[in-house]
């Protein structure tokens, strides 16, 4: 495995993160955060990352205006309309708006709430056409309601949110959890990023806590593979050696893994770039 720094980050992996550091369980400091990210821009690596991911909340207090902010809308379909105002006056880039859906009684309902706040602030020019908008479906199984829901977004053209673990244990999916959430978006032509639990390339289990992370490699190569029809996704999501994965990862085609699986939100880069470069796969074909 290599451990030699590239000399640029290879297209396969431009833009598969965004910086989430002020999340749990990195919790930063927000002016932290925004120094940080202003930092990397100087780094070989800088085109990994793609944006900050803020809450709504956050947004009067980012002081650098330059930097593409993904915002995390935190009152739902309501709030959408007031979030891209405030980003509008501070004057940052929208890179992204991920709403999570809040009525798990109405998903179907609640989704079309979420598209007509879309549509709203699009005729409002408060967001163009090409800007992402990511719907966070509930980190459940793959019910009615839940493609109902997933339904909506696909006609609406917007695309999916799947959150992969978390500060407790019950909040990381199964493989086969995961497999189906993938399995839905592509059945729908729906790209889709995914947000917590993710820092690292290959499936593990943390010795802190004792948690199964899925790793963001196994859900870029099961992407693939489900989309080539092929029926080993869940054992791809479960592998957890590093050479048997990469094996895998070398008869699939990442590049147009990324058309559907777009990236995720993490809250440290530097794991994920040391995976990366530790694996090998930061290195140009």
């Amino acid at each position: 495995m290599s451990t030699e720094l590239p000399a640029a980050v290879p297209p396969t992996w431009f833009g598969f993160f965004d910086d989430a550091a002020v999340f749990p369980p990195g919790n930063a400091d927000l002016a932290e955060a925004v120094a940080t990210f202003r930092s990397r821009r100087d780094e070989w690596y800088a085109d990994l990352v793609a944006s900050l991911v803020v809450t709504d909340q956050h947004l009067p207090a980012v002081s650098d205006r330059e930097i593409p902010l993904s915002i995390v809308v935190s009152g739902g379909a309501g709030a959408v309309a007031g979030a891209l105002k405030l980003v509008a006056r501070a004057g940052n880039p929208v890179a992204g708006l991920e709403i999570a859906l809040r009525d798990p009684d109405d998903l179907a309902g609640n989704a079309r709430r979420v598209v007509a706040a879309v549509d709203a602030a699009r005729g409002e020019e408060l967001i163009n056409d090409e800007t992402p908008v990511f719907v966070e479906l509930p980190a459940a199984d793959v019910t009615h309601g839940w493609e109902s829901a997933a339904d909506e977004v696909a006609a609406a053209k917007l695309r999916l949110k799947f959150r992969t673990g978390g500060v407790e244990a019950q909040l990381f999916p199964s493989a086969g959890r995961v497999a189906a959430w993938i399995d839905a978006a592509l059945d729908r032509e729906v790209p889709f990023k995914c947000t917590a639990g993710l820092h690292n390339a290959v499936r593990h289990r943390d010795l802190d806590t004792g948690f199964d992370h899925h790793g963001f490699l196994n859900v870029l190569v099961a992407t693939q593979r489900l989309f080539d029809g092929a029926p080993d996704a869940v054992a791809v999501l479960e592998e957890r050696n590093p050479r048997a994965l990469l094996e895998r990862a070398a008869d699939v085609d990442l590049a147009q893994a990324r058309r559907w699986f777009t990236g995720i939100g993490s809250c440290s880069i530097l794991e994920p770039l040391t995976d990366l470069t530790d694996l090998g796969l930061m290195e140009r074909p």
